[in-house]
């Protein structure tokens, strides 16, 4: 281990990296740097050298592409929201990864480090047939796409607990149960409006779900929901908590700022439904060891690199102008209006 130094807006800060270590990204810097820093990977504006140059930011090229050294000082400022975030991008002097195959463990030589003042040319995406998915043990963990219908958290819940994205109002009328039948836990202050209301609202298919309906969820069907955050790896668990009695499995959901996506594990990665384990035995405490979530963080990393996800504190909605999934909640309880899109 390193120490760099960072100099951003909350002041100088010192991080520990691996310098030399071919499997130590420039993703794994900005993680380290959004862990002191708070400031999202999309949103880094990263500078060094005298005088400071910007870098060039392909998260998926070892560390050593930048040409840090030991004790060099990294100039972190945040985009702001009407300033491009720095290119990122995949080069194509890195070999790209099929999605269907497990990140590779042997070594490899790291290309020589780019000059600062040199821009890497992008390539093209990579482009795959089916869906993502990371190998666990021979078998694979898959990202399930559900329908972007303003239904997205309750289809996905419906496939990993039921089989089936067709029984998503059936798991609101969980919600609406678990709401009623708590109310001291469920009042107005936690749900922001009267639980009538709440209630009313929820049981609507054009209403969106969030942590609330996760907690009741997982009380209900006795198992942990994991949802991965694509834009940061952070894993939210919910448990059944003292509404329901812990079973040992876990359900993965992937998350990429607006939309709920389902992950379940198959033999392979296009094998038909039926085939798909949709709970896993919770192994580990820790979310680096436990070999579901390690693959899921796996797969969040490959969707990462795809910009699969939407910061909703900057984006913009065409729905008169509104600006992030605040502004959409608010003005779709005012309005009725319910379907949005970004620009």
């Amino acid at each position: 281990m390193a120490p760099v130094r960072l100099r951003h807006p909350k002041g100088v800060s010192t991080i520990e990296v691996l310098l030399d270590a071919p499997d130590f990204t420039i993703l794994d810097l900005q993680q380290e740097i959004y862990a002191t820093t708070n400031i999202l990977p999309s949103r880094q504006i990263l500078k060094a050298g005298y005088p400071p140059r910007q870098l060039t930011i392909v998260p998926d090229l070892p560390l050593q592409a930048l040409g840090l050294q030991r004790g060099d000082q990294i100039i972190v400022n945040e985009a702001s929201s009407d300033q491009a975030p720095p290119p990122q991008s995949q080069s194509s002097s890195v070999p790209a990864r099929s999605p269907l195959a497990p990140a590779p463990t042997q070594t490899y030589t790291a290309p020589a480090p780019i000059p600062r003042s040199v821009p890497v040319q992008p390539s093209p995406p990579v482009q795959s047939s089916g869906p993502d998915s990371v190998e666990v043990d021979g078998s694979f963990l898959v990202h399930r796409i559900v329908p972007d219908d303003n239904s997205c958290l309750f289809s996905s819940v419906a496939l990993v607990f039921e089989q089936s994205i067709s029984k998503a109002q059936q798991i609101r009328k969980i919600v609406a149960d678990g709401i009623r039948n708590n109310p001291e836990t469920y009042n107005e202050a936690i749900l922001g409006m009267p639980p009538s209301q709440y209630i009313a609202t929820i049981t609507k298919p054009t209403s969106w779900g969030g942590a609330i309906e996760l907690s009741i969820i997982a009380a209900h069907y006795s198992a942990e929901i994991a949802s991965i955050d694509v834009e940061t790896g952070r894993i939210d668990h919910f448990s059944p908590g003292e509404h329901g009695a812990a079973s040992g499995m876990r359900a993965i959901l992937i998350y990429s700022g607006i939309h709920y996506d389902a992950a379940t594990l198959a033999p392979m990665a296009d094998a038909p439904d039926e085939w798909h384990q949709t709970l896993f035995p919770i192994l580990s405490g820790d979310d680096n060891s436990d070999p579901i979530l390690v693959a899921a963080k796996k797969l969040a990393d490959i969707l990462r690199s795809k910009k699969a996800f939407t910061n909703t504190s900057t984006f913009d909605l065409r729905c008169e102008g509104l600006k992030g999934e605040k502004g959409a909640r608010a003005h779709a309880e005012q309005t009725g209006h319910v379907r949005f899109g970004e620009y």
